[in-house]
């Protein structure tokens, strides 16, 4: 890989980028579910592709979390297409009127949507989050630069091609979805420098490589965070809701951004009650980190000591921190110390513990008797999304259709000047 290769590759994208915003919303959706189509029935293509990259990447030693995030089957790559289906039929931000209004002279105004132009994203070993990326910035109108992992190559080279066959067979131009090398860091490095060519930079994956992107980026970012999730059990919890929604946040998926990471348990509940929640834990196959003496106070066995990490970072595995804490005010200055910023959730029956932790704790998204796994732009309606911004700016939580837009504004007069 060189670095003229990503810069063609850029400049390309630049040129089609008019061509793809100026695509009709009829012409977005038939483009979207031809896609769809065209990777359900090469299935077997598809797995041939994914079968080499998850060899590889067990050979290497990735962990089963990874393996997880990379590995395919039917069922996914008909999910996968049906992500596409469902991006079809949302509406199609491009070209909504945000506001507007007249001016004091007369020249009438109006904010409309309209796309970012070339995004490029950057992602780990998910290859769900090719074809999710594609539909996303087509529907919004936008050209796609992707790099993936090289854990993933194999299995998104497949997808891409598959995508710019259809591209091609419905008239428009494939470099409207371009993947770039990932046999070095290099085609990372002129991606997210490529200013005047690339309008935006997307992150997704863990700590490191968000780090990594957002920090050396010249070209705009948008920071997809990771999720540290925490979720807090109250004194006035209904303590079997209370563990079935962490158990669906901890082992539901573990290898996911919206999986729960710590547990907090108020310190007020009856001993029986906290070993209880650490017991459930463990006989779902969770191993349990968190301070041993403590722990073992209430009857607990079989806790790993945590140390300093298990408090600040994501396991994406079968694994979880457990924490007593001085009620809801001592679980919320434990998120000050280590959320993401992405999503924490809160058991509780008591409305006026859930209302101070849900204006407290600063957050992408707040669950109030609900589990973390909810953070998800398909469960938000939105289809698939592109990542959870744990950023401020521009956009914040999961990231679909609006959020892969900006705006302009358009003035209409008959003729006036300035004085």
């Amino acid at each position: 890989m060189n670095a003229s290769q990503v810069l063609d590759q850029a400049k390309a994208a630049k040129a089609v980028a008019a061509r793809v915003a100026a695509m009709s919303t009829d012409e977005k959706n038939a483009l979207l579910r031809g896609a769809a189509d065209r990777l359900e029935a090469s299935n077997d293509a598809i797995l041939q592709a994914n079968a080499r990259d998850v060899e590889a990447g067990s050979t290497a030693g990735l962990s089963e979390g990874l393996l997880d995030r990379l590995r395919l089957d039917a069922q996914r790559i008909h999910g996968i297409a049906e992500g596409l289906r469902l991006v079809a039929g949302l509406p199609d931000p491009v070209g909504a009127v945000l506001g507007g209004g007249r001016m004091y002279n007369g020249i009438a105004m109006r904010q409309v949507r309209v796309p970012l132009g070339v995004v490029g994203i950057v992602y780990e070993a998910r290859p769900n989050v090719t074809v999710d990326a594609f539909g996303l910035t087509l529907k919004s109108g936008n050209a796609v630069l992707l790099r993936g992992s090289k854990s993933a190559a194999h299995t998104n080279a497949a997808l891409v091609t598959l995508l710019q066959a259809e591209l091609e067979a419905q008239g428009l131009p494939k470099d409207i979805v371009q993947l770039l090398p990932s046999d070095s860091h290099d085609s990372v490095k002129e991606l997210i420098t490529a200013r005047g060519l690339v309008d935006v930079v997307i992150p997704r994956g863990g700590a490191k490589l968000i780090e990594a992107v957002v920090l050396g980026a010249t070209v705009p970012a948008i920071e997809t965070g990771t999720g540290n999730c925490h979720f807090y059990i109250d004194r006035d919890a209904d303590i079997e809701q209370a563990i079935a929604m962490l158990l669906n946040g901890k082992t539901r998926r573990c290898s996911v951004c919206n999986a729960t990471e710590t547990v907090l348990i108020d310190e007020r509940l009856e001993a029986a009650t906290q070993l209880k929640i650490i017991q459930a834990l463990q006989d779902a196959g969770v191993v349990v980190h968190g301070d041993v003496e403590k722990l073992e106070a209430i009857g607990a066995e079989n806790i790993v000591q945590a140390e300093a990490q298990d408090w600040e970072d994501e396991y994406l595995s079968m694994d979880i921190a457990a924490q007593l804490v001085d009620g809801v005010g001592g679980a919320i200055e434990h998120i000050r110390r280590y959320s993401s910023g992405h999503t924490e959730g809160i058991a509780t029956h008591n409305i006026e513990t859930a209302r101070i932790f849900a204006e407290e704790v600063d957050a992408a998204a707040v669950m109030i008797n609900a589990s973390t796994a909810f953070t998800d732009g398909e469960q938000y309606g939105m289809g698939a999304e592109i990542g959870i911004s744990t950023q401020k700016l521009h956009a914040r939580g999961p990231m679909g259709l609006p959020e892969l837009t900006t705006s302009k504004w358009i003035l209409e007069g008959q003729g006036h000047t300035r004085a």
